[in-house]
């Protein structure tokens, strides 16, 4: 039997995924001030216009690569454990802002973003909206299933927690470690946590239990 050729959509997703790689790949060489479409194209051995029919420039084009980076590689995974699926989320994301191709890249965007009023438009809806989005649509499944308090509005408390790391890595020269991650979680979870940790303990202590267990004792709590 012959083998049935890849569909015209799965073909234009390998595309685009390449595009996107060829994109990273090519600012953490150049920086984003010598990046460019042509060059792009160059690389990933495609025409302009090919380029130019999907993304209005290499701004654009930028922030669907780490768009893409962020909901695949980086996504926020679903163990049952709000507070260790965030902190393994944040030392994934920290790892990978410290590293090339991701760290280069973003910290010359930022840069250039301040004096590029159309960059930092981009940066904040394609990026940072998208980093904070994922972040809240974890923190609402732990609201959802008692881990986290049902009566509060956390969309700014996960501003707080994703600037937090960003501010650090970013604007100073503090490491983002695991115990930077350790201390803002242990303050949301305190703040936040049905079931918040006694005085004297990690946020993560008292969680050693298997899911379903831990979901029953924070049932018993709100009970």
């Amino acid at each position: 039997m012959p083998n049935t050729p890849p569909s015209p959509r799965r073909r234009g997703a390998a595309r685009t995924d390449a595009l996107l790689q060829v994109t990273l790949e090519l600012a953490a060489e150049v920086g984003y001030a010598g990046l460019s479409i042509e060059a792009i194209a160059r690389r990933a051995e495609v025409g302009k216009h090919t380029i130019y029919r999907r993304w209005p420039s290499k701004a654009a084009l930028l922030m669907d690569a780490l768009h893409r980076v962020w909901t695949t590689d980086l996504d926020h995974r679903d163990t049952g454990d709000v507070h260790h699926d965030l902190r393994e989320q944040f030392v994934r994301s920290a790892a990978a802002l410290s590293e090339p191709p991701i760290g280069p890249v973003y910290r010359a965007v930022i840069a250039e973003a301040q004096s590029d009023p159309a960059l930092r438009a981009a940066l904040d809806e394609r990026f940072l909206h998208t980093v904070e989005r994922r972040t809240l649509d974890r923190i609402a499944l732990g609201q959802r299933t008692g881990e986290l308090r049902a009566d509060m509005d956390l969309t700014f408390a996960t501003e707080i927690l994703c600037g937090g790391l960003h501010y650090r890595h970013l604007l100073t020269t503090r490491p983002v470690d695991e115990t930077a991650i350790d201390d803002l979680l242990d303050m949301f979870m305190r703040a936040y946590a049905t079931d918040p940790p006694p005085p004297g303990k990690r946020a993560g202590d008292h969680r050693a239990l298997p899911a379903e267990n831990r979901r029953a004792r924070s049932a018993e709590t709100r009970g």
